[in-house]
């Protein structure tokens, strides 16, 4: 399981930080020294050992050992992680790395903007592949007044922070081997109007794009955004964008257009750095000669 400490600026008053003892005693490894740790003890153990007695001219040192290596980590199939408020999102994190004896556990620490961070771990599943899942949430549970998970600060990208540890007792440390964009969700709506209109009157498209505010467990107006107002003829499964429009302090959109065809409109956003895409269904509206 996931585990998360919401930094206490992020949060709106009335709420306090959670703190947990497992994170902790995670954060405060010294993970470099923790290798370190292994290979002295394996070093003290062999000078017991070779203590008295003389190399021989013939021996030749055993090269064949290798390093263990981190090669890349991959987040949520290589897609955003996008988060609302009303339900956990869960993704996977697998990290990918080499050893001459095999990877056998992964402990993962995800860091994001403003001390966002979540940490879990797991055995992995091949010598050369480690995966762990991660649950996420921005919505109060049933009958509780804990703080969540997220705040709006924490939007952005994320860095993945992976120690593994192999069969033979050795253990890398890779800060920062990925990374991913933790957004959030938006919505738009679209209303086109009138409904019939006569070819070649002008039609009203209306909408609003609101995004997750993880402050507040609420959707909430985006301001000042670029949405694009677009048209499919109806006997056809393209949209073709027509205009583009600025939300306004409220995150309402409104244009006009000339009635030419059957067909549908939407408005459609692309996404931001901190708030993932959004389409609304298309609004249907019947042009008669």
């Amino acid at each position: 399981m996931s585990r998360y400490v919401a930094p206490m600026n992020d949060r709106q008053g009335g709420e306090r930080e959670v703190s947990s003892p497992a994170r902790a005693a995670h954060t405060s490894w010294p993970r470099p020294a923790r290798n370190a740790a292994r290979r002295g003890a394996v070093t003290a153990a062999v000078a017991v050992v070779v203590v008295g007695a003389v190399a021989s001219p013939d021996a030749v040192a055993d090269t064949s050992l290798t390093e263990p290596v981190v090669s890349g980590a991959v987040v949520n199939s290589g897609n955003d992680v996008i988060v609302g408020i009303t339900h956990n999102v869960v993704f996977p994190v697998t990290v990918t790395g080499s050893d001459d004896s095999g990877l056998s556990f992964v402990d993962v620490d995800l860091k994001g903007p403003h001390g966002g961070f979540y940490t879990t771990d797991a055995f992995c599943e091949t010598p050369t592949t480690c995966t762990t899942v991660f649950t996420v949430n921005a919505h109060l549970a049933p009958g509780s007044d804990d703080p969540v998970d997220l705040a709006n600060a924490n939007a952005g990208t994320w860095s993945v922070n992976p120690l593994v540890d192999t069969n033979d007792g050795d253990s890398v440390y890779s800060p920062g081997v990925g990374s991913f964009s933790l957004k959030r969700a938006a919505q738009l709506t679209v209303n086109a109007a009138p409904e019939p209109v006569a070819k070649g009157a002008l039609i009203t498209v209306t909408g609003k794009l609101v995004r997750a505010n993880w402050d507040t467990y609420r959707y909430a107006g985006y301001t000042g955004r670029a949405v694009k107002l677009q048209f499919r003829p109806k006997n056809s499964s393209t949209y073709t964008t027509v205009a583009t429009v600025n939300t306004n302090s409220t995150g309402n959109l409104r244009t006009t257009v000339k009635a030419v065809k059957d067909g549908y409109w939407r408005w459609n956003f692309t996404g931001s750095a901190t708030t993932g895409p959004a389409k609304a269904a298309g609004d249907y509206v019947d042009v008669r000669p």
